[in-house]
């Protein structure tokens, strides 16, 4: 059964820092190109960082120079460095797993909440 973890979250001010985590089981963790997606109230779930089981990376537009994705196979964890918070940032955040150019949409965490206040 495939599960993701989401933590680290939580209330900063404009201009701070958090770093998430996503522990990810029921899985060949490093095969999977990993990704990050957040979802604000009213708005659709979009992605804002990936990574390949390589590590490439990948940046959505809106978090570019200020997100960093990584991975820890050993421990089968995805992190989200993220800097210069901006109060557009606030959403939940989430982690998924691609394999053969397919997330996995049926298995979504509980995410972690992102506030950031101005």
């Amino acid at each position: 059964q495939v599960q993701f973890v989401e933590s680290g979250g939580g209330l900063v001010q404009a201009g701070g820092s958090l770093r998430l985590s996503c522990a990810a089981s029921g899985i060949i963790f490093s095969i999977n190109d990993m990704g990050w997606f957040r979802q604000a109230p009213g708005n659709e779930r979009e992605r804002v960082a990936t990574i390949s089981s390589g590590g490439r990376t990948g940046y959505a537009d809106s978090v570019k120079g200020r997100f960093t994705i990584s991975r820890d196979n050993r421990k089968n964890t995805v992190y989200l460095q993220m800097n210069s918070l901006k109060p557009e940032d606030t959403a939940v955040y989430y982690c998924n797993a691609r394999l053969n150019g397919v997330w996995r949409t049926g298995s979504w965490g509980q995410g972690t909440q992102v506030t950031v206040s101005s």
